[in-house]
């Protein structure tokens, strides 16, 4: 699996701190869907499924959390702690997010409108896809 993740310029002066994003040149798609997750309880998971087509961008815009990336063959896990960190998770890539902390606003930037039939939520069937089994 590649490196997925990203570092964002930080701008800022005495008065704070800012980050602009922008599709295509920071975020590796163009933008069509924003979301965000917070309040997520203690040893909560969220994720656990893939998308056929949809590419995502996460960052932590407070707090933290883990998310783990597994294409089929490798699974990584990516620590999201500083706003200035993004996280680029590709199609047919299985996404959990997880170990959030209490103050987490996980930030997530999409590429297309949300679709009930773009998602994949069964990891077996997942899998199958990936190894191109029936």
């Amino acid at each position: 699996m590649q490196n997925n993740t990203a570092e964002l310029n930080v701008l800022g002066d005495y008065r704070g701190q800012l980050i602009a994003l922008e599709a295509n040149k920071d975020v590796p798609f163009d933008i069509k869907r924003v979301f965000y997750i917070y309040g997520t309880l203690d040893g909560v998971k969220r994720g656990q499924h893939s998308h056929y087509k949809t590419k995502q961008f996460l960052i932590a815009a407070c707090g933290s959390c883990k998310v783990t990336l597994d294409d089929g063959n490798k699974k990584e896990t990516f620590i999201l702690d500083k706003p200035n960190k993004g996280l680029f998770q590709d199609s047919l890539v299985w996404g959990t997010m997880h170990d959030f902390s209490s103050d987490c606003v996980l930030l997530v930037l999409a590429d297309s409108k949300y679709n009930d039939s773009d998602y994949i939520r069964n990891y077996s069937d997942f899998k199958k896809l990936i190894n191109n089994d029936s």
